[in-house]
């Protein structure tokens, strides 16, 4: 039980229920709503004080820790929905729309043939106008006409390309660690060499075929990202083949 009252509050606290230091449900409404002791409620905070997801206890109630965004890894979210689904404002600076011959390791992420022509887009993406994550992403040469007619630097890809009838439905992902070249520093307000937080996900719609490979650079400090699993549903699958980052952005 106090696994699941952790899981609830995780993923109320991941969704922005509550942001901007608001208390979290004190021990005597968390026992009374799930029928459980104040000790069991204990546990559970314990559970998420020692896994960074709420503060030490401040006089009557405690808070979710403030300073990182919660990316939760279990949904397929746009960078725009998540964004809004955490009460912040999403936006862009488009840096870069081009048809680039794919380095070898991105044309076989997209399923193309070696040295097939792809279009690149990279972008800063903001949250509340703060510069947060570089991203760098590729598609196949038959979304070109489609994403050349986005504002991309107003609106979510993801979004727009719904609406005109692609669907990105399942997505793997890889998670590293960087440090942060110049540009990319300059790019994001950090010093060079900062931490950075790599995910390099390859995305397929409904019927496999893939319609994207995106590799998004974060500052370290402003998003965690959460993974939810379970001994009595599917295991994570463990993938013994990395997926390729392009480096030396």
């Amino acid at each position: 039980m106090y696994r699941r009252i952790a899981d609830d509050l995780s993923t109320a606290i991941s969704g922005g229920a509550y942001a901007g230091g608001r208390g979290l449900p004190s021990e005597n409404e968390l026992a009374s709503a799930y029928g459980v002791s104040r000790g069991t409620v204990r546990q559970a905070f314990a559970h998420l004080r020692g896994t960074g997801v709420v503060s030490s206890r401040q006089g009557a109630r405690r808070r979710a820790q403030e300073g990182q965004r919660l990316q939760p890894m279990t949904e397929l979210l746009s960078f725009s929905r998540w964004a809004r689904s955490i009460g912040e404002t999403p936006s862009s600076r488009t840096l870069e729309v081009a048809t680039d011959g794919a380095p070898p390791e991105v044309a076989a992420a997209l399923g193309e043939p070696a040295g097939s022509t792809v279009l690149h887009v990279q972008r800063v993406r903001l949250l509340g106008g703060t510069p947060t994550m570089v991203e760098d992403t590729f598609y196949p040469m038959r979304l070109e006409p489609l994403i050349r007619g986005i504002d991309l630097d107003r609106e979510s890809i993801t979004e727009c390309l719904e609406h005109r009838g692609v669907v990105l439905a399942h997505a793997q992902h890889q998670i590293d660690a960087v440090a942060a070249t110049r540009r990319v520093a300059g790019l994001l307000g950090v010093p060079d060499g900062s931490p950075l937080l790599r995910t390099t996900r390859r995305t397929t719609d409904p019927d496999g075929r893939v319609v994207e490979l995106s590799v998004d650079l974060y500052r370290g400090e402003a998003v965690a990202f959460v993974l939810r699993n379970s001994a009595t549903t599917n295991t994570t699958a463990r993938i013994a083949a990395p997926l390729t980052a392009r480096d030396g952005r």
